[in-house]
Protein backbone atom coordinates (compact mmCIF):
# COMPACT_ATOMS: atom_id res chain seq x y z
CA UNK A 1 0.00 0.00 0.00
CA UNK A 2 1.53 3.33 -1.13
CA UNK A 3 0.76 5.11 1.91
CA UNK A 4 2.42 8.62 0.30
CA UNK A 5 -0.42 8.13 -2.28
CA UNK A 6 -3.13 7.61 0.88
CA UNK A 7 -2.16 11.12 2.17
CA UNK A 8 -1.85 12.53 -1.34
CA UNK A 9 -5.77 11.38 -1.68
CA UNK A 10 -6.56 12.26 1.96
CA UNK A 11 -5.33 16.00 0.79
CA UNK A 12 -7.20 16.32 -2.29
CA UNK A 13 -10.37 15.37 -0.78
CA UNK A 14 -10.01 17.87 2.13
CA UNK A 15 -9.55 20.30 -0.79
CA UNK A 16 -13.00 19.51 -2.77
CA UNK A 17 -15.17 18.89 0.35
CA UNK A 18 -14.09 22.56 1.45
CA UNK A 19 -14.31 24.25 -1.80
CA UNK A 20 -16.86 22.55 -3.79
CA UNK A 21 -19.40 24.39 -2.04
CA UNK A 22 -18.25 28.03 -1.79
CA UNK A 23 -17.99 30.22 -4.74
CA UNK A 24 -14.54 30.25 -4.92
CA UNK A 25 -13.76 27.09 -7.88
CA UNK A 26 -13.05 23.58 -6.03
CA UNK A 27 -11.31 23.05 -9.90
CA UNK A 28 -8.78 25.88 -9.54
CA UNK A 29 -7.83 24.66 -6.27
CA UNK A 30 -7.53 21.32 -7.24
CA UNK A 31 -5.31 22.11 -10.02
CA UNK A 32 -3.07 23.95 -7.55
CA UNK A 33 -3.09 21.38 -5.46
CA UNK A 34 -2.36 18.67 -7.66
CA UNK A 35 0.39 20.58 -8.85
CA UNK A 36 1.72 21.27 -5.43
CA UNK A 37 1.51 17.34 -4.64
CA UNK A 38 2.87 16.16 -8.70
CA UNK A 39 -1.18 14.51 -8.30
CA UNK A 40 -2.21 15.47 -12.00
CA UNK A 41 -2.08 12.92 -14.27
CA UNK A 42 -4.83 11.24 -16.26
CA UNK A 43 -6.47 8.89 -13.31
CA UNK A 44 -5.98 12.19 -10.75
CA UNK A 45 -8.51 13.57 -12.75
CA UNK A 46 -10.88 11.03 -13.16
CA UNK A 47 -10.15 11.16 -9.09
CA UNK A 48 -10.75 14.75 -8.73
CA UNK A 49 -14.43 14.16 -10.28
CA UNK A 50 -15.28 10.81 -8.47
CA UNK A 51 -14.86 12.13 -4.74
CA UNK A 52 -17.39 14.74 -5.78
CA UNK A 53 -19.75 12.28 -4.60
CA UNK A 54 -18.47 12.00 -1.10
CA UNK A 55 -19.00 15.69 -1.11
CA UNK A 56 -22.49 15.24 -2.49
CA UNK A 57 -23.35 12.78 0.18
CA UNK A 58 -22.50 15.32 2.89
CA UNK A 59 -25.22 17.68 1.32
CA UNK A 60 -27.46 14.78 1.39
CA UNK A 61 -27.24 14.03 5.13
CA UNK A 62 -27.63 17.78 5.79
CA UNK A 63 -30.92 17.83 3.68
CA UNK A 64 -31.87 14.72 4.54
CA UNK A 65 -34.76 15.89 5.96
CA UNK A 66 -35.89 18.49 3.39
CA UNK A 67 -35.10 15.10 0.47
CA UNK A 68 -36.96 12.51 2.72
CA UNK A 69 -40.14 14.80 3.34
CA UNK A 70 -40.08 15.35 -0.36
CA UNK A 71 -39.93 12.26 -1.97
CA UNK A 72 -42.70 10.92 0.42
CA UNK A 73 -44.69 13.83 -0.76
CA UNK A 74 -44.59 12.96 -4.67
CA UNK A 75 -47.57 11.21 -4.89
CA UNK A 76 -49.83 13.56 -3.28
CA UNK A 77 -48.68 17.09 -2.83
CA UNK A 78 -48.08 19.66 -5.91
CA UNK A 79 -45.58 21.53 -4.06
CA UNK A 80 -43.06 18.96 -3.68
CA UNK A 81 -43.66 17.48 -7.75
CA UNK A 82 -42.99 20.76 -8.61
CA UNK A 83 -39.88 21.25 -6.28
CA UNK A 84 -38.55 17.86 -7.86
CA UNK A 85 -39.30 19.22 -11.07
CA UNK A 86 -37.69 22.13 -10.46
CA UNK A 87 -33.96 20.42 -9.35
CA UNK A 88 -34.47 18.08 -12.58
CA UNK A 89 -35.42 21.16 -15.06
CA UNK A 90 -32.06 22.93 -13.44
CA UNK A 91 -29.88 20.11 -14.17
CA UNK A 92 -31.13 19.66 -17.93
CA UNK A 93 -28.94 22.48 -19.20
CA UNK A 94 -25.48 21.16 -17.76
CA UNK A 95 -26.36 18.12 -19.74
CA UNK A 96 -26.87 18.74 -22.52
CA UNK A 97 -24.20 21.47 -22.98
CA UNK A 98 -21.73 19.62 -21.17
CA UNK A 99 -22.28 16.56 -23.56
CA UNK A 100 -21.86 18.78 -26.66
CA UNK A 101 -19.45 20.99 -25.49
CA UNK A 102 -17.70 19.57 -22.48
CA UNK A 103 -14.41 17.88 -24.81
CA UNK A 104 -14.00 21.39 -26.72
CA UNK A 105 -13.82 23.07 -22.99
CA UNK A 106 -11.25 20.73 -21.85
CA UNK A 107 -9.57 21.36 -24.60
CA UNK A 108 -9.37 25.11 -25.41
CA UNK A 109 -10.41 26.78 -22.30
CA UNK A 110 -7.93 25.38 -19.59
CA UNK A 111 -5.48 27.99 -19.86
CA UNK A 112 -4.25 30.23 -17.46
CA UNK A 113 -5.49 33.35 -18.63
CA UNK A 114 -8.98 32.19 -18.86
CA UNK A 115 -9.05 30.66 -15.00
CA UNK A 116 -7.41 33.89 -14.00
CA UNK A 117 -9.85 35.53 -16.17
CA UNK A 118 -12.97 34.38 -14.41
CA UNK A 119 -11.48 34.13 -10.82
CA UNK A 120 -11.26 37.94 -10.92
CA UNK A 121 -14.12 38.34 -12.63
CA UNK A 122 -16.40 36.00 -10.70
CA UNK A 123 -15.05 38.14 -7.96
CA UNK A 124 -16.74 41.46 -9.50
CA UNK A 125 -19.30 40.00 -10.15
CA UNK A 126 -19.91 38.60 -6.39
CA UNK A 127 -19.52 42.07 -5.36
CA UNK A 128 -22.24 43.75 -7.52
CA UNK A 129 -24.75 41.11 -6.58
CA UNK A 130 -24.25 42.16 -3.23
CA UNK A 131 -24.55 45.51 -3.41
CA UNK A 132 -28.19 45.21 -5.19
CA UNK A 133 -30.97 46.78 -3.75
CA UNK A 134 -33.02 44.58 -0.97
CA UNK A 135 -36.17 44.99 -2.74
CA UNK A 136 -34.80 42.95 -5.54
CA UNK A 137 -35.14 39.84 -4.18
CA UNK A 138 -38.75 38.80 -4.72
CA UNK A 139 -37.99 34.64 -3.52
CA UNK A 140 -37.08 34.12 0.14
CA UNK A 141 -37.05 30.11 -0.15
CA UNK A 142 -36.21 27.58 -2.62
CA UNK A 143 -40.13 26.31 -2.84
CA UNK A 144 -41.61 29.45 -3.98
CA UNK A 145 -38.86 29.23 -7.21
CA UNK A 146 -41.19 28.67 -10.39
CA UNK A 147 -40.09 26.51 -13.15
CA UNK A 148 -38.63 29.42 -15.01
CA UNK A 149 -36.53 30.28 -12.19
CA UNK A 150 -35.07 27.04 -12.13
CA UNK A 151 -34.22 26.81 -16.15
CA UNK A 152 -32.92 30.37 -15.60
CA UNK A 153 -30.16 28.97 -12.52
CA UNK A 154 -29.31 26.03 -13.97
CA UNK A 155 -28.69 27.81 -17.23
CA UNK A 156 -26.53 30.15 -15.29
CA UNK A 157 -25.14 26.75 -14.02
CA UNK A 158 -23.70 26.05 -17.37
CA UNK A 159 -20.91 29.42 -16.95
CA UNK A 160 -19.46 26.83 -14.09
CA UNK A 161 -18.11 24.68 -17.43
CA UNK A 162 -15.27 27.41 -17.89
CA UNK A 163 -12.47 26.52 -15.34
CA UNK A 164 -12.43 28.65 -12.97
CA UNK A 165 -15.92 30.21 -12.73
CA UNK A 166 -17.26 27.70 -9.88
CA UNK A 167 -20.12 25.52 -10.06
CA UNK A 168 -21.27 27.43 -6.56
CA UNK A 169 -20.53 30.57 -7.37
CA UNK A 170 -22.33 30.41 -10.86
CA UNK A 171 -25.34 29.22 -8.99
CA UNK A 172 -25.59 30.96 -5.82
CA UNK A 173 -24.61 34.62 -7.04
CA UNK A 174 -26.73 33.91 -10.77
CA UNK A 175 -29.63 32.93 -8.39
CA UNK A 176 -29.57 36.39 -6.30
CA UNK A 177 -29.30 38.25 -9.37
CA UNK A 178 -32.61 36.45 -10.51
CA UNK A 179 -33.75 37.55 -7.84
CA UNK A 180 -33.77 34.54 -4.93
CA UNK A 181 -32.63 35.43 -1.39
CA UNK A 182 -29.20 34.64 -0.60
CA UNK A 183 -30.31 31.78 1.73
CA UNK A 184 -32.82 30.74 -1.11
CA UNK A 185 -29.81 30.81 -4.15
CA UNK A 186 -27.55 28.62 -2.04
CA UNK A 187 -30.31 25.80 -0.79
CA UNK A 188 -31.39 25.49 -4.32
CA UNK A 189 -27.69 25.61 -5.47
CA UNK A 190 -26.80 22.68 -2.81
CA UNK A 191 -29.84 20.53 -4.31
CA UNK A 192 -29.16 21.22 -7.64
CA UNK A 193 -25.51 20.00 -7.16
CA UNK A 194 -27.05 16.16 -6.21
CA UNK A 195 -27.65 15.11 -9.54
CA UNK A 196 -24.96 17.46 -11.28
CA UNK A 197 -21.90 16.23 -9.38
CA UNK A 198 -23.48 12.38 -9.04
CA UNK A 199 -23.71 12.62 -12.80
CA UNK A 200 -20.78 13.58 -13.39
CA UNK A 201 -18.62 11.50 -11.69
CA UNK A 202 -20.22 8.12 -12.67
CA UNK A 203 -19.91 9.35 -16.25
CA UNK A 204 -16.43 9.96 -15.79
CA UNK A 205 -15.52 6.85 -14.02
CA UNK A 206 -17.74 5.04 -16.43
CA UNK A 207 -15.18 7.00 -19.40
CA UNK A 208 -12.21 6.08 -17.83
CA UNK A 209 -12.34 2.79 -16.28
CA UNK A 210 -9.75 1.65 -18.81
CA UNK A 211 -7.31 2.92 -16.33
CA UNK A 212 -8.92 1.93 -13.05
CA UNK A 213 -7.94 -1.36 -11.43
CA UNK A 214 -9.19 -2.91 -8.33
CA UNK A 215 -5.46 -1.58 -6.85
CA UNK A 216 -7.34 2.18 -6.96
CA UNK A 217 -10.04 1.59 -4.34
CA UNK A 218 -8.15 2.63 -1.04
CA UNK A 219 -6.85 5.62 -2.64
CA UNK A 220 -10.55 7.01 -4.14
CA UNK A 221 -11.74 5.56 -0.72
CA UNK A 222 -9.32 7.58 1.13
CA UNK A 223 -10.42 10.57 -1.33
CA UNK A 224 -14.36 9.81 -0.81
CA UNK A 225 -13.89 9.91 2.96
CA UNK A 226 -11.97 13.29 3.61
CA UNK A 227 -14.32 15.06 0.73
CA UNK A 228 -17.27 13.93 2.82
CA UNK A 229 -16.19 15.38 6.18
CA UNK A 230 -14.47 18.52 5.22
CA UNK A 231 -17.69 19.37 3.01
CA UNK A 232 -19.74 18.19 5.82
CA UNK A 233 -18.67 21.05 7.76
CA UNK A 234 -18.04 23.08 5.19
CA UNK A 235 -21.42 23.11 4.81
CA UNK A 236 -22.66 23.46 7.84
CA UNK A 237 -20.54 26.51 8.32
CA UNK A 238 -21.71 28.21 5.94
CA UNK A 239 -25.38 27.47 6.10
CA UNK A 240 -24.93 29.67 9.40
CA UNK A 241 -22.46 32.17 8.16
CA UNK A 242 -25.15 33.08 5.35
CA UNK A 243 -27.52 33.94 7.38
CA UNK A 244 -25.98 36.96 9.20
CA UNK A 245 -22.97 37.61 6.60
CA UNK A 246 -22.55 37.95 2.97
CA UNK A 247 -20.65 36.34 0.21
CA UNK A 248 -17.99 39.40 -0.58
CA UNK A 249 -14.86 38.19 1.57
CA UNK A 250 -15.46 35.26 -1.22
CA UNK A 251 -14.97 37.25 -3.63
CA UNK A 252 -11.84 39.74 -2.50
CA UNK A 253 -10.59 36.02 -2.31
CA UNK A 254 -11.81 35.38 -5.85
CA UNK A 255 -9.72 37.99 -7.10
CA UNK A 256 -6.61 37.53 -5.21
CA UNK A 257 -6.39 34.07 -6.43
CA UNK A 258 -7.00 35.17 -9.86
CA UNK A 259 -3.93 36.86 -9.51
CA UNK A 260 -2.20 33.87 -7.83
CA UNK A 261 -3.05 32.22 -11.12
CA UNK A 262 -0.65 35.03 -13.49
CA UNK A 263 1.72 34.57 -11.41
CA UNK A 264 2.22 30.92 -10.85
CA UNK A 265 1.83 30.76 -14.00
CA UNK A 266 3.98 33.32 -15.58
CA UNK A 267 6.71 31.70 -12.92
CA UNK A 268 5.86 28.13 -14.57
CA UNK A 269 5.45 27.03 -10.77
CA UNK A 270 1.71 25.54 -12.00
CA UNK A 271 0.76 24.19 -15.32
CA UNK A 272 -2.96 25.62 -15.55
CA UNK A 273 -4.02 23.71 -18.81
CA UNK A 274 -3.87 20.39 -16.83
Amino acid sequence: MDVVLLVKAAIMGVVEGLTEFLPISSTGHLILAGALLGFHDAKAKVFEIAIQTGAILAVIIVYWQKIRGTLAALPTERQARQFAANVAIGFLPAVLLGLAFGKAIQAHLFTPAVVATTFILGGFVILWAERRPQDAVRIHDADQMRWQDALKVGLVQCFAMIPGTSRSGATIIGGMLLGLSRKAATDFSFYLAIPTLVGAGVYSLYRQRALLSAADIPMFGVGLLFSFLSAWLCVRWLLRYISSNSFTPFAWYRIAFGILVLLTSWAGWVDWSA
